[in-house]
């Protein structure tokens, strides 16, 4: 609620409204939200099995749309935005993951209407059509933008003259990651649910918060333009070469978030604390366009042609705004002196008052012959003359009497009251004067509204370049090579986020996919450094896919359009599914949607089943990803069995992680060797891990009498379905899946011919 009538002309309550509603998605006060993260209100319109986006950062200033096809693409959407609040149409029901579902909106099914969102975003843009920002067939998009839009009508109840940008993301512009692979490489948040020993929390070293926040959109939307990978990469290696990104750091670490400031300033809820902030910046451009000029960089000269000079603005907020302005304009001290005559005028007969009643205390004790006479001030009566009442018979005729006391009286000269009424109207003018000025300054900042939002897109892009090239030199890493040939290779490679973490040194291993090598099957024992092998290839992968540095000693990274991974087990109890479940559900994402320009990561596929439908799952879902997808694969498994893949498919190789024993004790080497394990160390593992001693004894005595009675030999399993899973020729269930066109095929179809196999063993 806000006052809309004037206190001094109303006679009674004093009219007011409401001007603005304030929900989870549309929050604009610093104090209210995380500086470093995006809060993005977002509106869905799902229409069959296809889903249109459209979400707005308010405070930044910048509207955006993309679809998503099937659920899995939405879901991955839904864990990449993270949004604060959801628009949804009435009666419709969708998975929004982990969003708090006392931030989901339902909406009139008629707001998300493509007509009216096309209509809307012509108004707000001020276009006369949508063509020039690439539209066509973002049905569902545009649909989702006209709820969107008009939810923010009906909430902050004004013009938002800073929503003037409008991004269109296109799916394959992007490398995808599904929501799971989002959680298994802990880009954002591990399992214990905190942001440290993350991805992001180990990159993030941004001076400013628009920058840490333009991190976090790089890095959780990997770009798959080559180009644009080389020109972030080239900026990179031009600030970090002999330091040159600490000067451009130390300098953009006292910009302020003038990104959400002139958000506040388009929606009038600006202090005068954030055009201090804002003249700042401006006034630390000159250094920062110095600094960066010196560069040999096609980005670099880019961002600084998109940021401007704004010298008009910087001057005009310098001379207005105070070097430390009041932090509310109503309590005024924010208008420099000597920028408007009115205000220097009003403020000093506010000011000079008490110089004023010092003399006229001393004239008036002298003429009336009253050494106790004093004038004072309450908010009450006013000014006064106040007197003892022993000396109420020296008091001049024409003091006219204000207020009685105890022990004095009070009295007003004509004097006087002329004075009060100057000075206290002096002081209303003041404010009022200090508020005109100040809209008035809102009014002009509003005119270069969008030129000053590509300045502060600008600066974020360099903070994130800067920090990237500070990490670079920080954390070892050294700048990929983005090729056009298929294949991932590298060279003494690291996990960025447990090296980081280790007291000790980190094992660095290679990896090669290529053409002849699109599958690692990789084996050896738990807590050997299979996962964070694995992770270690697809971070590397990521990270040159957003313009960072990556650690290892080289990388040549070819095109990659996905990252898909099987990692971890679980279970969701609150939608009934079992770990089991799970992970069939996980794999069948992969199974469908993997190409041959995805990277691939499966671990322990099977093991949440009997030995056998473990194993038969593994196998397919290997022969699927090598036959028919062809993806670029690391599968890790403890099926020994699938190690024959090897022989049986081209572009299968083995490797395993190393181990031995020492004194009667497992030493996890950590290091990457070709060809399959050699044993498991199950029980080993078991006994560090702190399995009371007798339990692992008898756990080997059973296994030396499985090994007597065939049933299981040490690393190798069951050699009769070894043999049988691979002679595909000689079995009718496997001479079946080998005959299927795999254009037809099915990983359904697969694993049904798998199951088959099982039951006829």
């Amino acid at each position: 609620m806000r006052a809309i009538g004037d206190p001094a002309l109303s006679k009674g309550p004093v009219e007011r409204k409401v001007v603005r509603i304030v929900t989870p998605g549309t929050l604009t006060d610093d104090a209210l939200l995380t500086q470093t993260r995006d809060n993005f209100l977002l509106a869905v319109a799902p229409i069959g099995n296809r889903y249109g986006l459209a979400w707005v950062d308010l405070p930044g200033g910048q509207i955006f749309i993309a679809q998503a096809s099937g659920p899995d693409a939405f879901a991955a959407e839904i864990e990449r935005l993270q949004p604060a609040e959801v628009l949804l149409p009435e009666a419709t029901k969708v998975d929004v993951g982990t969003v708090d579902k006392r931030n989901l909106r339902q909406r009139p099914p008629w707001q998300f209407d493509r007509d009216a969102g096309i209509r809307l975003l012509k108004d707000q843009l001020g276009t006369h059509d949508l063509s020039g920002f690439g539209c066509d067939g973002m049905h569902n998009a545009l649909a989702a933008a006209g709820a969107l839009l008009e939810f923010l009508r009906e909430t902050q109840r004004a013009a938002l003259p800073h929503l003037t940008h409008l991004r269109v993301e296109y799916a394959d512009s992007c490398l995808f990651m599904d929501a799971n692979t989002r959680r298994n490489l802990e880009i954002e948040i591990n399992p214990s649910g905190r942001r440290q020993h993350t991805l992001v929390g180990l990159l993030d070293q941004a001076a400013t918060a628009m920058g840490s926040r333009l991190l976090r959109r790089w890095i959780n939307r990997p770009e798959r333009n080559r180009t644009h990978l080389r020109k972030r990469l080239q900026a990179v290696a031009t600030l970090a070469e002999n330091g040159h990104f600490e000067t451009l750091h130390e300098t953009l670490s006292g910009v302020g978030d003038i990104q959400r400031i002139l958000g506040r300033v388009a929606l009038r809820s600006a202090r005068p604390r954030d055009l201090a902030a804002l003249r700042d910046a401006l006034g630390r451009l000159p250094d920062i366009r110095r600094c960066v000029a010196q560069y040999d960089s096609p980005l670099l000269g880019e961002v600084l042609e998109r940021m401007g000079k704004h010298p008009d603005t910087a001057a005009e907020l310098t001379a207005a705004i105070r070097p430390e302005p009041a932090a509310q304009l109503r309590d005024g001290g924010v208008i420099a002196a000597g920028f408007d005559h009115e205000l220097d005028h009003l403020r000093e007969l506010s000011e000079h008052a008490n110089d004023f009643l010092i003399d006229l205390e001393k004239r008036e004790r002298e003429q009336t012959g009253i050494a106790t006479l004093k004038v004072g001030f309450n908010r009450v009566h006013g000014y006064y003359i106040e007197i003892g009442r022993s000396r109420s018979a020296d008091v001049p005729v024409h003091y006219t009497r204000r207020q009685t006391l105890k022990s004095a009286e009070r009295y007003i000269t004509e004097e006087l009251k002329q004075f009060e009424v100057q000075v206290l109207s002096a002081r209303e003018r003041s404010l009022a004067r200090e508020l005109t000025i100040f809209e008035s300054l809102l009014d002009t900042l509003c005119e270069a509204l969008e030129e000053l939002q590509n300045c502060a897109e600008a600066l974020a892009t360099l903070d994130v370049l800067a920090t990237f090239a500070e990490r670079a030199e920080h954390l070892n890493l050294v700048q990929p090579e983005i090729t056009d040939h298929p294949g991932i290779f590298i060279e003494d490679g690291r996990h960025p986020v447990v090296e980081h973490s280790l007291d000790g040194g980190f094992v660095r291993n290679a990896c090669r996919l290529d053409e002849q090598t699109r599958m690692l099957v990789i084996t050896g024992p738990n807590m050997g450094g299979k996962s964070t092998y694995m992770r270690q290839v697809a971070l590397i992968t990521l990270m040159a896919h957003t313009g960072c540095f990556v650690p290892a000693r080289k990388a040549v990274i070819g095109p990659v359009d996905s990252i898909f991974t099987r990692i971890g087990a679980g279970d969701d109890l609150t939608r009934g599914r079992s770990t089991f479940m799970v992970e069939m559900m996980e794999t069948a994402t992969i199974l469908n949607n993997a190409s041959d320009r995805s990277l691939v990561l499966m671990d322990e596929i099977g093991r949440g089943t009997s030995t056998y439908d473990g194993m038969a799952l593994a196998q397919a879902a290997a022969r699927w990803l090598a036959m028919k997808s062809r993806a670029f694969t690391l599968f890790a498994t403890h099926y020994f069995e699938l190690t024959a893949l090897a022989d049986a498919l081209d572009g299968v190789t083995n490797v395993h992680l190393d181990a031995t024993q020492h004194q009667g004790r497992i030493v996890f080497l950590h290091a990457v060797k070709p060809g399959p394990a050699s044993r498991s160390y199950g029980l080993q593992v078991a006994r560090l891990a702190g399995v009371p001693r007798p339990v692992v004894d008898d756990a080997e005595q059973i296994l030396q009498e499985l090994e007597r009675n065939g049933h299981a030999q040490p690393g190798h399993g069951d050699e009769s379905l070894q043999r049988s899973l691979f002679e595909a020729p000689q079995h009718p269930a496997l001479g079946k899946l080998e005959r299927l066109d795999p254009d037809q095929m099915t990983p359904l179809q697969a694993l049904q011919a798998l199951f088959e196999l099982k039951q006829q063993l």
